[in-house]
Order: structure tokens, then sequence, then C-alpha cells
């Protein structure tokens, strides 16, 4: 492996997802920042100065970047989650694109779930709207450890402080009710550009970071749960060549601690105890891993170990149980069925489960709970409990969000139909 391709590797990624009501300019805050930080080819402008001029407008659309199928060109807006990568020679990121309407809030989850730092954009016309409310309780609730709002569209209202100021305590009301501790407040214009990559001219009472400065710098490594040892085994790798005739290796993503060569483990479900040998990557031997790396653990002792099982911490463990209760979005227009059985997926295991009982619903615009109505439809929000076929090994969602969450799949169409985060 070469410097340059080892350098990449080990720079720290950051995820992160943009969430707000149809026309707040998601989409053209993320092509606004991948033109500024020159993270885009002159093809791709090219093709976007064409495809603008085609549809008639008088400026180059940065957010056809991110829009890519052709029902979202039509109509300007986003459907589909939008994945787009880059890089700044501090960060690699990972931009999540999702959509505003209220019908697709199951694709705000999706791409929300493994994010760092959710960006939530608010129209400085219309400030805090119900959609807001919505997208920030979806935050709050998969446990997203940083939120920018952004205040855009500043050129519309005279980049004014006073609004800036009304939207910012609007925001702050609502967030009183979540439990989400590092909430920023950036006023930008992702049409013009300010405060996204390049400070504001127009805004000289704003003397914070730019949301480029703030993405580049923000702390996310303590986001990551160091304290317990995880590790779900993905598959068992045994190359029987004549270089590693005798290698058996474990690899997997880390889901949470830090592991060493030397450290006591514990092989569940089986509970046999034993040491870490060593800890491969590629062709290096490391002397330490952290999530969310990928690695391949050696142990000491021969053990029967396959897929779905978990290489944790000796004195550590993760709670075991058949009875979960969890939080749910619904993701399926087929309503859930109480009393139903799906396919459950949760880290690297694949079983089944039954819908024991639905606790609550969550009006996600007031937050109050309705304990009566047992029926969950698409993108509703609700505590329910189910039993699994086995013994499943998890930690609350609140302390790993890896152990922490599952999907259910319907096992006759095969589509996942709900996410969880277990309580």
């Amino acid at each position: 492996m070469n410097e340059v391709t080892k350098g990449y590797l080990n720079m720290e990624l950051l995820r992160f997802t943009t969430a707000g009501s149809v026309d707040d300019g998601k989409s053209t805050l993320i092509g606004r920042l991948l033109y500024d930080s020159k993270a885009i080819f002159e093809d791709q402008m090219e093709a976007i100065e064409r495809a603008s001029k085609k549809s008639g407008e008088e400026e180059v659309n940065l957010a056809l970047l991110t829009d890519g199928l052709r029902a979202e060109r039509e109509q300007g807006i986003t459907i589909d989650v939008a994945y787009r990568y880059f890089a700044t020679p501090k960060r690699k990121f990972i931009i999540a694109d999702t959509p505003g309407h209220i019908q697709y809030t199951r694709n705000m989850v999706t791409g929300a779930s493994t994010a760092n730092v959710a960006l939530i954009l608010i129209d400085a016309r219309n400030g805090v709207i119900e959609q807001t409310n919505r997208h920030t309780y979806i935050a709050s609730l998969l446990q997203i450890p940083h939120i920018i709002v952004c205040i855009n569209k500043m050129d519309l209202v005279d980049f004014g402080e006073v609004r800036f100021e009304e939207i910012k305590q609007q925001f702050k009301k609502i967030s009183t009710k979540l439990d989400t501790k590092d909430i920023r407040f950036i006023p930008i214009s992702a049409k013009l550009g300010d405060n996204v990559v390049d400070r504001s001219k127009n805004m000289s009472w704003y003397d914070g970071p730019t949301l480029m400065y703030l993405l580049e710098t923000i702390h996310i490594s303590a986001d990551y749960n160091q304290q317990h040892q995880r590790f779900p085994i993905q598959y068992v790798i045994r190359p029987q060549s004549k270089e590693y005739h005798d290698y058996r290796g474990y690899g997997g993503r880390i889901a949470s601690g830090i592991f060493r060569p030397g450290d006591r483990v514990k092989v569940l479900p089986k509970g046999i105890t034993t040491r870490v040998k060593g800890i491969d990557f590629m062709e290096e031997s490391l002397d330490m891993a952290r999530a969310p790396q990928s690695v391949t653990l050696t142990l000491e002792d021969d053990i029967d170990i396959s897929r779905g099982d978990m290489i944790v911490g000796e004195n550590k463990a993760p709670e075991v149980g058949q009875d979960i209760e969890m939080m749910i979005s619904w993701l399926s227009e087929k309503p859930m069925q109480l009393g139903g059985k799906y396919s459950l997926k949760h880290t690297s295991s694949d079983l089944r489960c039954v819908v024991k009982d639905v606790i609550y619903k969550i009006d996600i615009n007031t937050l109050e709970r309705n304990y009566k109505d047992k029926s969950i439809g698409l993108n509703e929000i609700a505590r329910i409990s189910i039993k699994t076929a086995k013994p499943i090994f998890y930690d609350p969602y609140k302390i790993n969000r890896i152990t922490g969450s599952l999907i259910l799949i319907d096992e006759g169409t095969n589509n996942t139909v709900c996410a969880g985060m277990i309580i």
C-alpha cells in the first residue's frame, strides 16, 4: 500500500445528512459545498450548466448535482436519498441528501441512520414549521450527536440579523424537548454561497464559523462508544493457501470499543474466553483498532465461531435476551401486523421475530404519546415489543447505535419494513 493510499484511508470520515422541508435548499447547499470546495469535475459542471440552460434557468442550478432521478429534475424536488463522497485535506465526507416531503420520511430515516451530523435547513422566510419539528425529532430519535441548523435564503430577508435570531429562538423552544446536546446555528445563502465555504460579506454581524469549517473541525471521535468492545463476526477467513495454510481470522467492522493484541475477550453465544492474537488490516498488522474500523481479528485459541457470533470484552458484556422493546420508524406502505412474524437483522445476525405489542405511538408534531391506537402505518413512530426466535446480544441504542439497532424485513416481499432502536 503506497503512502498516498494509506494517508487517505487513515483520514477521519464524517457522515452527515441534510433535512428540511421542500424547497428549503438542501440539494443546492450540497451542490454549493461540492462546487466551492472544488470537489466536482469539469465535465460534471459542464453537464449541470447544459441541464440548467435546457430547463430555462438563468443561473447554474447546483441542486442538479444531487437530484439524479428524472422525476426529481422535472419536479425540482428530491425523492430518493442521494449519496455524495468528497474529501478535503482535513477529512473525508459522505453526504446523504434526503427528501423533505412528509411521504418520504422513511428516506430521511435511512439517510440519517449512520450520520455524525444532521444539517437541518430552515427557510429564513418561513421559520420553524411542521417539517422542522419532524426532522429534528427523527434526528434526536436516531441519536445523531451533532445538529447544525442552517438558516438558509438569508438573501431573501436582506441578510437580517434580527430574523436570524428570531428563528434561532423558535428552534431552541422545540429542542428543549429533545435529547440532543450539541446544536449550532449558521446563517447562510446556499444559492449565493454566503457562509457555506467562504465567509459572507453580507453578514458581517455573524462572527461564527462557516459551514465547511465546522464540518472539518467538529469533534466526532467521542461519538463512538470506546468503552464497550463489540465485534460482530461477518465472515470467517480461511485462505488455505501455502502462505497462510493455518490462518483463521474473523472479519467484521468494530461496532464499539478499542481492541489490542493480548486483550482478554469473550466469544458469544458460547461464552468462551480467549485472547486477541493479532489484528490484520489488508497487508498490515495493527497494534490497535477502534470503531468504526473494518479489520480481521485472530484469536489465540481455536474456537467454533461463525457469522452472527460476537467478540466482546471479557468484563463488559452486552445484554442478552429475546423480549425486546424498541422505538421504531415504520418504513412500509403495508401496515404493521400485530402478532405478525418478520425476519430480523441485527448486526450480522439473521433470525425471526413476532410483534407482541404496540406500547404507544408518537404524535410527531406535538410529541404526545397515544396509548390506545395499535395500528402502525407508513412513516409513523412508535414504541413496540417483539420476541425473537433466539437470544440476541444487544446494548441500548443510546449507548451503542450499532448493537442497539435492527431492521425488520417482510418475509413475503423481502422488503425492509421497519427500523428499530432498542431501549
